[in-house]
């Protein structure tokens, strides 16, 4: 039987997850300490990340051409061990340009967590590309 603590435990990450998506589309840059530890460890297919300020540059990097973003986790898999956890999250994600055309992308990301003081942060995060389209002509 899954006890009180679990079902907790469980019910922040992935809320750690949503809030992860919006940090990117709305540009929530000023919140990185309410989502990361200070020596997070970022891989993506843009580079890597070690620390906030380094963390927010690559998002930066990735996502500054965008005149917004949507990005959609769903499959969400936790892990608990303790004090740490994994998260396993497919990311589909619709990138809008300037120009009136988007670009879908998928991945999958893998979270590492720890509790802090503070609550639960990411530690690690490994973005893995699945697939991303060619720009695509907007409707709206």
């Amino acid at each position: 039987m899954t006890d009180l603590r679990e079902l907790i435990d469980r019910s922040e990450l992935a809320e750690l997850v949503a809030r992860h998506s919006l940090w990117i589309d709305e540009l929530r840059y000023d919140e990185s300490d309410q989502l990361f530890t200070d020596d997070v460890v970022v891989k993506s297919i843009r580079g890597e990340a070690a620390g906030i300020e380094a963390l927010v540059q690559l998002a930066r990097k990735g996502h500054d051409t965008y005149v917004r973003t949507l990005h959609n986790k769903s499959n969400l898999v936790i892990q608990l061990d303790g004090d740490t956890a994994t998260v396993r999250a497919n990311d589909i994600a619709v990138l809008a340009r300037h120009d009136m055309t988007e670009e879908i992308a998928a991945a999958i990301h893998h979270y590492h967590a720890r509790r802090t003081p503070e609550g639960w942060r990411f530690d690690r995060l490994e973005i893995v590309p699945q697939s991303l389209t060619a720009p695509l002509e907007r409707a709206v």
